[in-house]
């Protein structure tokens, strides 16, 4: 019998496919990677004029403030935690943006209402940071962190009632309930629909950072929040990285 096959012939050339869209959280979680520190400013004065936009991160004392900016951005030591709640009172500012281009600004605010706070510093910062947040003029979105098993205090709702002028006029406001790992599925359930009621109109999520609740759903609005020009990722099949 002969063989007709062609020895020339060769397999052909499998086609390159085309690598799947990151979905809009991998996207999100890789920007807020891109987190590296900016300045630190003892008094609002201090601060550089920005003309990019800048979310603020504001809380309690011992709320997870810190916890929370390190797992968004992945990274274990960006945000310092005192040993001292409360001690720390400066403003630091982080630079959000790939191949080192700026294009959004984190600010960690001190934390407010310690109670080993001597009065008059906490007289001195509850001012500092309520100029801070009605004057910013590049100020895009507040992001106030809460301990659901407590709710808000009396100094959070004071804050709210300094920027309910600014909300009303287009600043994004997000109340991040942290440490959710610390109550039921109901429990959470409840606080949720509460501070959505005491928020006003601002944007809850709950959060855990041993979880791993709503470290995608809060780095994706962050991302939006500070893009509003830009369209949004397109969301495919493709999972979001895990936050180290």
């Amino acid at each position: 019998m002969t063989n007709t096959q062609n020895p020339k012939a060769t397999t052909p050339t499998p086609k390159p496919t085309t690598p799947p869209e990151k979905s809009a959280a991998a996207v999100a979680l890789g920007w807020l990677h891109t987190a590296r520190f900016l300045t630190t400013a003892p008094q609002l004065h201090f601060l550089p004029e920005l003309d990019v936009p800048e979310i603020a991160f504001v809380g309690r004392s011992n709320a997870g403030k810190s916890t929370c900016i390190n797992t968004l951005t992945q990274q274990k030591q960006l945000a310092f935690a005192s040993k001292k709640p409360g001690r720390t009172q400066h403003i630091n500012l982080f630079s959000l943006g790939k191949q080192g281009v700026t294009d959004a600004v984190l600010t960690d605010l001190p934390g407010y209402g310690y109670a080993a706070v001597p009065k008059q510093d906490k007289i001195r910062w509850q001012q500092v940071m309520a100029n801070y947040l009605v004057t910013r003029k590049n100020l895009k979105a507040i992001v106030l962190m809460c301990d659901p098993r407590h709710g808000m205090t009396e100094l959070d709702e004071i804050l709210l009632d300094v920027i309910r002028p600014r909300v009303a006029e287009g600043l994004k406001f997000l109340v991040i309930l942290t440490k959710a790992d610390k109550l039921t599925r109901s429990e959470g359930a409840k606080v949720l629909s509460i501070t959505k009621l005491q928020a006003g109109g601002g944007e809850v999520r709950l959060f855990s950072a041993t979880k791993r609740t709503g470290i995608e759903d809060v780095a994706t609005l962050l991302w939006d929040w500070a893009h509003p020009d830009l369209p949004a990722p397109v969301a495919t099949a493709a999972e979001a990285p895990a936050a180290q």
